[in-house]
């Protein structure tokens, strides 16, 4: 008789195996019962039978039905996208533009995220989105106010791409226009322009440095003349002759021809008649 005829008549011979084959089949139902979900990231459910459920897994060990459930990963942390845009303006001019967004999906809506579309975010939903903003705002506004006002289209850009997302479940957290670029004849008008203010006021600044020189010539001349006038009121005969005696040393000149002061007597005392 040989040993595998020997074996297979010995009660209980096949039950290691057994308990082999069992355990393997613990460890295979207890591998896939449970999912390990990553910080920052939520659990999408999908079930074999109902397809994406409703209920979303947190971070952390999570419990699922296995060979019947798998667990897809979706990530909410905030992510960067960096989209060029390109429209026309109010006065029909073409502006590129560079928009960068920080965004996330709403970590409440990922399974409705998933099932609609996908993990291909950026070129599903984010580019078009600020496409479509950039346009829509852009035709409101010039080619200069865009750039004199930028504050305010990079609010409403932001409002327009905010809403557009939020249809999507995707929350924008930071926006940014990176820069505007405009055709050559554009810049070429706009440099022309400034130009031409800067040279306007300079001639303005000329005008006023002129009208401020002539003023002071006037005033200095008004000043030069009330100084005349006071001098001429100032020196009278009376003053003319102390200032003369003063000069005269007493003597009266020796030589005929020399210099002598005239005193006129009538104008040094009182007058009688």
């Amino acid at each position: 008789m040989s040993e595998y005829d020997i074996r297979e008549q010995l009660p209980g011979s096949n039950i290691p195996y057994l308990k082999i084959a069992i355990g393997i089949v613990v460890l295979l139902v207890l591998y896939n019962s449970y999912a390990v979900i990553g910080a920052g990231e939520r659990g999408v459910v999908f079930s074999k039978v109902g397809g994406i459920q409703d209920r979303i897994l947190d971070e952390g060990i999570r419990f699922k039905t296995p060979f019947i459930e798998d667990v897809i990963p979706v990530d909410v942390k905030i992510k960067k996208a960096e989209t060029a845009a390109t429209a026309s303006t109010k006065d029909l001019q073409t502006v590129s533009s560079t928009i960068a967004l920080n965004y996330h999906v709403d970590p409440g809506r990922v399974n409705t995220v998933y099932q609609e579309i996908g993990i291909f975010y950026k070129e599903r939903v984010i580019d078009p989105a600020v496409q479509e903003a950039v346009k829509a705002v852009s035709a409101q506004y010039t080619a200069e106010e865009l750039i004199t006002r930028r504050a305010d289209v990079k609010d409403e850009i932001k409002a327009s791409l905010t809403q557009r997302l939020l249809n999507f479940n995707m929350i924008v957290d930071e926006f940014n226009i990176v820069d505007f670029a405009f055709s050559n004849n554009f810049n070429t008008a706009i440099e022309a322009k400034q130009m031409a203010e800067q040279q306007a006021l300079k001639a303005q600044r000329d005008l006023e440095r002129i009208r401020i020189e002539a003023e002071q010539r006037i005033a200095t001349a008004t000043a030069e003349a009330e100084s005349q006038r006071l001098q001429r009121a100032t020196i009278t005969p009376t003053l003319l002759q102390l200032r003369a005696i003063e000069k005269w040393d007493g003597h009266f000149p020796q030589v005929i021809g020399q210099a002598m002061p005239f005193i006129d007597l009538k104008t040094l005392g009182p007058q009688t008649r």
